[in-house]
């Protein structure tokens, strides 16, 4: 009994390594959308067996970032216009539902994680030298946001938000240069910041809905995801 719960604890431990390194790569664009997922490649690459190796990659389709086609096994899920609108939508609602419902029930410990994560989030540059999007300012960029609906007092609420969020910055990431010429990112998470805080419930909803908005106009005009089949 106790070699068969072990063998059974080191196969999900195998599973959950080879879903998180895999789902890191399809969400940092390593790997490309519509790629194909082969499975002798895949165990190459992850040093996982078959069985763990497609127990994630049905996790992955489950959250929409794989997709598996009859006859043609699992490829990374397509993008396309369409799906960055409808990825828009849904993040404004879920969005401005979990901000209202925090101001409603937050605390003063709440509103303390939300001064110490824009405060945060202000000591970095978002882009490098290069051009890129700094990895530090994305950590912080994320825990920012996090604060905003930590007192929303809804775990599947937020575990839907994680996942469409996940979804969002596989397109950011896609982009390669995130172009924001012309835009103050830190005078936005200030402003939505001091809204949250304030307990401005309906000027917080229109600032996120414009903040998220922006966002995919930049994406949209990012000429480099153009070979990826993003005119669909």
């Amino acid at each position: 009994m106790t070699i068969t719960k072990s063998l059974e604890g080191d196969g999900k431990t195998l599973m959950a390594s080879v879903y998180d390194r895999l789902r890191a790569d399809i969400v940092d664009g390593v790997r490309r959308p519509g790629a194909k997922l082969r499975f002798d490649e895949l165990k190459e690459t992850y040093g996982v067996g078959l069985s763990p190796l497609r127990e994630a990659l049905t996790r992955l389709a489950a959250e929409k970032l794989v997709v598996l086609e009859e006859h043609k096994g699992f490829r990374v899920a397509p993008i396309s216009r369409s799906d960055l609108h409808d990825l828009l939508f849904m993040r404004q609602e879920v969005e401005m539902l979990g901000i209202r419902r925090s101001i409603e029930r937050g605390d003063d410990q709440w509103e303390a994680a939300i001064v110490a994560a824009i405060h945060a989030l202000g000591k970095r540059v978002n882009l490098t030298p290069d051009g890129h999007i700094d990895p530090e300012w994305e950590l912080r960029h994320r825990a920012f946001h996090d604060s905003l609906v930590a007192a929303c007092g809804s775990p599947r609420l937020l575990l839907l938000r994680a996942q469409l969020t996940d979804h969002a910055d596989r397109y950011r990431r896609l982009s390669h240069y995130y172009h924001s010429a012309g835009r103050d990112h830190l005078s936005e998470h200030v402003a939505l910041s001091e809204a949250v805080v304030s307990r401005q419930a309906e000027l917080a909803e229109r600032l996120i809905r414009a903040h998220l908005a922006r966002t995919v106009e930049i994406i949209l005009s990012c000429e480099d995801l153009q070979g990826d089949g993003f005119d669909d």
